[in-house]
């Protein structure tokens, strides 16, 4: 596993003839944290599906350490090393937790489960559970866990946090946390929790209306209560 630079230049998408992100470019280095933030109904998860190549995409180039993707489908994106967590989870409800992993693995020997389990050992509890038996919390680590066993070069996560309890917000934070840490992976955090994701990112996007409306440090703007309340509405503590 090796972290991949990602640029987004000019991008415009939607589905069908309908645009929802519109000329948004931007960049974010080898093993760094990127936060793309907005109110509700700006662009960020047509974003994130845009860049797996989900959605319709108008126009702009979508490169993975220069390698343009743009026209590739989605499996092909996932064999370059983007891997991508969606806000609906998609778990294969009706496999076990083992068997949803191990549709994860790409070719990975079954050994490497160990990994899923050592990541999330409430996983390991739970190997012979079906997906609809699992809890939130619990499916949303059985989601990540089988995208990271395809060890990808770019993990994109889309509002992991919603609707989870705080405990296990913070267990998954933590992961996604050490998983940046390692400098192995570059993480595009999209999440409605702003303090969280400002604690988390170097760098912010905000979206309005599919389009950038402010990009800079994450420091920057967790210090300007004024400047975060403006662009999303939001008071942060």
């Amino acid at each position: 596993m090796t972290a991949a630079r990602l640029e987004v230049a000019h991008l415009s998408a939607g589905y069908g003839p309908t645009q929802i992100v519109s000329d948004l470019s931007f960049s974010i280095d080898a093993g760094h944290r990127l936060a793309i933030l907005g109110r509700n109904g700006v662009g960020k998860t047509t974003l994130l599906a845009t860049l797996m190549g989900l959605t319709t995409r108008h126009h702009g180039q979508i490169r993975v350490d220069g390698q343009d993707l743009a026209d590739r489908r989605a499996s092909a994106r996932a064999r370059s090393g983007i891997g991508y967590v969606p806000q609906t989870r998609d778990i294969f409800r009706s496999l076990s937790v083992e068997e949803n992993l191990v549709a994860g693995l790409k070719g990975r020997p079954r050994t490497a489960l160990a990994e899923a389990y050592e990541m999330f050992p409430r996983l390991g509890e739970r190997r012979r559970h079906l997906g609809q038996q699992l809890s939130g919390g619990e499916q949303q680590m059985l989601s990540m866990a089988r995208t990271l066993l395809g060890q990808p070069s770019i993990l994109l996560l889309d509002e992991p946090l919603e609707g989870l309890a705080p405990v296990i917000c913070d267990e998954l934070m933590a992961m996604i946390a050490r998983l940046a840490a390692s400098g192995d992976m570059t993480v595009v955090l999209v999440e409605q929790q702003i303090e969280r994701a400002l604690d988390f990112a170097d760098t912010v996007i905000v979206i309005e209306r599919g389009r950038a409306a402010w990009t800079g440090a994450a420091k920057e703007l967790q210090d300007d209560r004024v400047l975060v309340e403006r662009l999303l509405g939001v008071g942060i503590h």
